[in-house]
């Protein structure tokens, strides 16, 4: 068991996928939520019956909405019933709910102080045959300039679950960046989080691995390849993106004075950029971004599409091999 301050984190990893998909760990915990708090709503943008959120319908009538093919008046919606001390948890995929609908959240609910529970789904690579226009690399470089905003990304149903009990009253923007599919499993169901806190996976002397979501899996596998080769690489899941944990990262770049970031997003305003802000300001190191480059995505399977933007652990063996040539 890893405590770290507010935190107590069961480690699991056995590079095995969960069963049930992330999407259920989101609809469970609202009608978790539901049934202790009669101020919980959920809104949907015509995608309940893929995250089976309908299945809660019935039990609570008049709580569970689908607005159709309608994000903006979602968002609107939204904002309006937190004004009225609604606690609202909204979802689409991961562009519909940012980058199609930035005006409303930043006016409506962030300007205008009501706050909301966002669920962007199958964000970056994770979109796989959704489409282009169904694909989000930009969606955490434009939700990090709204104020006071929390921004999570997503490792696995136990974090799901736990971040969204702990933040279900908190009183600003919430958004959590998840895939719709089962992820890997990295934390045991016991796990508490504390949101703007990273969690240490693996301690190590030679470089610090800082990755978040899907790649965080990506990472410990690495960093296990990267031991028998004599590299020793620490691993953090920087899980919430924004309030970034500017203490942890500086700690461990005065520790190995090396730093690689891994993340399922445009190399532009993600987690990359996000810790250079901290090391730029705090503890200048060595650093490469391991994240999309500047491109648009393509359509395909979820190996084919790590394989194409290098997403995978030999991407992330890649880009520690460079920083510590540079070192």
């Amino acid at each position: 068991m890893n405590r770290r301050s507010g935190m107590k984190i069961e480690f699991a990893f056995h590079n095995e996928t969960e069963a049930a998909p992330l999407s259920s760990a989101y609809t469970d915990t609202v009608a978790e939520l539901m049934e202790s708090d009669g101020d919980v709503v959920s809104l949907d943008a015509d995608l309940m019956k893929a995250i089976k959120i309908d299945r809660i319908q019935e039990r609570f009538p008049g709580r569970v909405l689908n607005v159709g093919i309608q994000e903006g008046n979602m968002i609107g919606m939204a904002a309006g019933m937190a004004r009225v001390g609604k606690k609202v948890y909204a979802h689409t995929f991961a562009p519909f709910i940012t980058r199609r609908v930035f005006d409303q959240i930043f006016i409506s609910s962030a300007y205008g102080r009501n706050p909301i529970r966002l669920y962007g789904s199958d964000p970056g690579i994770c979109a796989k045959f959704n489409g282009g226009t169904h694909t989000a690399f930009e969606d955490i470089a434009m939700m990090r300039t709204i104020p006071d905003i929390c921004l999570f990304e997503v490792t696995d149903s136990a974090m799901f679950k736990n971040l969204m009990r702990a933040t279900r009253d908190e009183n600003r923007i919430i958004y959590f960046r998840a895939d719709r599919a089962p992820a890997v499993k990295v934390y045991g169901d016991s796990s508490e989080f504390e949101p703007g806190k990273g969690v240490v996976l693996k301690d190590g002397g030679d470089v610090t691995v800082i990755a978040c979501g899907i790649m965080v899996s990506e990472a410990l596998v690495a960093a296990e390849k990267l031991e028998k080769e004599g590299i020793s690489a620490a691993v953090i899941d920087m899980f919430t993106i924004k309030p970034i944990d500017r203490e942890l990262i500086v700690e461990y770049a005065q520790k190995t004075g090396a730093v690689v970031t891994a993340e399922n997003h445009n190399i532009n305003g993600g987690l990359g950029d996000a810790v250079a802000s901290v090391l730029a300001e705090e503890e200048p190191a060595v650093m490469r971004k391991l994240a999309v480059r500047d491109e648009f995505s393509e359509v395909g399977p979820m190996d084919y599409l790590r394989e194409r933007f290098r997403l995978n652990a030999a991407g992330v063996i890649a880009a520690v091999k460079d920083v510590l040539e540079h070192k």
